[in-house]
């Protein structure tokens, strides 16, 4: 099955790199094991990246306890 999206010319160097890595087939559970640590480091990343937009922002605990209790439609006071 040809996938469109993994054209090479589409693709950066570290993404073709991983692709050549995982070129050959391998047991499920290895692929799991994978495919779990890059969630893992993805989520660090997100996670790293919130908390940087929160010290920028001045975002507290506070803060998320404040929205929490308006309604979705109303804008925050500024």
């Amino acid at each position: 099955m040809k996938v469109p999206e993994l054209i090479s010319d589409s693709l950066n160097e570290q993404q073709l790199m991983m692709l050549r890595l995982l070129k050959k087939p391998m047991p499920e559970d290895d692929f799991i094991q994978i495919r779990r640590l890059a969630v893992k480091l993805l989520s660090k990343q997100i996670g790293e990246t919130i908390e940087k937009w929160e010290d920028e922002n001045n975002i507290t605990e506070e803060t998320y306890e404040q929205m929490s209790k308006m309604h979705f439609r109303s804008r925050p006071k500024s």
